[in-house]
């Protein structure tokens, strides 16, 4: 069993990777929107702040990303992109509740919380940023998946359990509650979500079920008419 760590779920600044002037240029104008988006919103969000924070010219910034959409955008391919180490303890549950602890306390850390919670409301602004916002965590439950094939291999878990819907139900109350119905967030709802999902993942209910056979719909012979003539008036 390796060493449990806590999965980075949430939209975060990339570091630079190497790959030449490029990949250099793109992680200081992703850095530069993250700030931008951070301290000022979407609303006034700008090409050329993004450009004034980075160094690189508004041009380049036009030619490669087309405007703040494509920037708020890129910043979330670029969050994607980063290595995201999974928790590892030996058991479903425990997995579970360490995922939903990092999405509780990145979202109400104060110091964590602006700019994931910025990228987010930014992303819902724009088609190309709620496109990229999808594919975001589309990525992420993909790659949790992987606790629910560890629970597979160790026999907790039936073969064909969907992983990625087991993420989603787990996380999908502290989401709500953070971007739709703005109730606080405790450490005991993000448990408890982790529980439930966990619960139902053990009952089943991810299990992708055989498809039922197609019902006989060959026409049949009715049935003789047996009923007696109504009497004539």
């Amino acid at each position: 069993m390796s060493e449990p760590t806590h999965p980075d779920q949430h939209p975060r600044t990339p570091s630079p990777r190497p790959g030449g002037r490029s990949a250099r240029v793109r992680a200081d104008v992703v850095a530069a929107t993250l700030a931008e988006v951070t301290e000022k919103g979407y609303d006034s969000l700008t090409v050329e702040a993004v450009a004034a924070r980075s160094g690189v010219h508004k041009a380049t910034l036009y030619r490669r990303w087309g405007g703040v959409d494509g920037l708020v955008a890129d910043a979330l391919a670029a969050s994607a992109d980063q290595p995201w180490p999974l928790p590892d303890t030996g058991d479903l549950q425990e997995d579970l509740r360490r995922i939903t602890q990092e999405v509780f306390t990145v979202f109400t850390d104060p110091e964590q919380s602006p700019t994931p919670t910025a990228l987010i409301y930014a992303a819902q602004r724009s088609d190309a940023g709620a496109a990229a916002l999808r594919e975001f965590f589309a990525a992420r439950h993909r790659q949790a998946a992987e606790v629910a094939q560890r629970a597979v291999a160790r026999g907790e878990l039936s073969a064909g359990t969907d992983g990625a819907e087991i993420i989603r139900a787990a996380t999908a109350p502290l989401y709500y509650r953070l971007f739709v119905t703005g109730e606080p967030l405790e450490a005991r709802t993000a448990e408890r979500a982790a529980d439930a999902a966990a619960l139902a993942a053990r009952a089943g209910l991810f299990t992708s079920a055989p498809a039922d056979p197609e019902p006989d719909t060959a026409p049949t012979d009715p049935e003789p008419d047996t009923a007696p003539n109504a009497p004539t008036p």
